[in-house]
């Protein structure tokens, strides 16, 4: 069957009008009809990831660690609707869009998650061994990850409204994607010094089981989302159209929904709020306000 489809057919964008009836499945911008029962899992379980970080949160008064949390098991939620929508039809400009962007800009509220809890972290458990105040990380990690989210969104947009074909729109969002990379990798090397100061510094002895899982989980939801973010910046670096990557739907699965699902329940393992609580008791100077923040 011919690559190009006759002139009365659109295959993509908003005045799409191409079905599986009219028009086969090779020329959807994927090439493929995304998979009906990974989606619907994963939609499961983000859902339950999102209830248990309400639960939690309301539990331990973790407010903005709750909050991050499920706005982005949200973004992955609507994302992942976006795939069902485009297994029924996967020409559908609309299924595209939603999944392009909320899949691509979930993953920008669980880094803002762990960056409000290394602040903490350094807050409460020997701040004299880091480099770094711990406000620097608000000032400096929160308002990157916006302009991540802000880019990742932008050139995601942009690219669906010209039906995959603005070089802008890929650059832009390949920017926000790169800017984040380069942040998580910031972040890790800093995450990396100051454990490695802190258990230098004699304060290991008095860590408990529950710290060693702390920092063993968040760290390990940090490296998997960094992954995830090098192999969607070397995915979009490829473009939309001409692309061997993004026709690949296993490689979607494994380096995008398994990775980020995994890394969203490490965060609910390593969730701050019992270290922080059992911090309430053992540090002084720290007050109920603090440890709910």
């Amino acid at each position: 069957m011919s690559r190009v489809p006759p002139d009365n057919l659109v295959i993509f964008g908003p005045d799409a009008n191409c079905t599986l009836a009219l028009c086969p499945v090779e020329w959807s911008v994927y090439q493929y009809r995304p998979s009906l029962a990974a989606n619907i899992t994963f939609i499961v379980l983000y859902a339950i990831a999102m209830g248990t970080h309400l639960v939690l949160g309301i539990k331990w008064k973790q407010w903005f660690y709750m909050s991050f949390m499920m706005i982005g098991c949200m973004f992955e939620i609507i994302g992942y609707i976006g795939r069902i929508i485009m297994y029924n039809n996967p020409f559908n400009f609309g299924g595209f869009m939603v999944q392009i962007v909320f899949i691509t800009s979930g993953p920008v509220f669980y880094t803002a998650a762990i960056y409000v809890t290394l602040s903490k972290t350094i807050k409460y458990f020997a701040p004299e061994v880091s480099r770094f105040r711990p406000e620097l990380v608000w000032w400096i990690f929160i308002p990157a990850d916006i302009v991540c989210l802000v880019l990742q969104a932008a050139g995601g947009a942009l690219s669906t409204v010209s039906q995959g074909s603005s070089q802008t729109g890929i650059d832009i969002a390949l920017a926000g994607l790169s800017l984040q990379v380069v942040i998580l990798v910031l972040f890790c090397a800093l995450l990396g010094d100051y454990l490695w100061r802190y258990f230098r510094s004699g304060n290991v002895s008095a860590m408990g089981r529950r710290m060693r899982i702390f920092f063993g989980f968040l760290s390990a939801a940090v490296i998997l989302i960094l992954a995830r973010c090098a192999f969607r910046c070397y995915e979009l670096s490829k473009g939309y159209r001409n692309s061997d990557l993004i026709t690949d739907e296993g490689l979607f699965i494994g380096l995008e929904g398994v990775l980020i699902v995994i890394a969203v329940f490490f965060l609910c393992i390593s969730h701050p709020g019992p270290v922080f609580n059992d911090a309430m008791t053992t540090v002084p100077g720290t007050s109920q306000s603090d440890a709910e923040k």
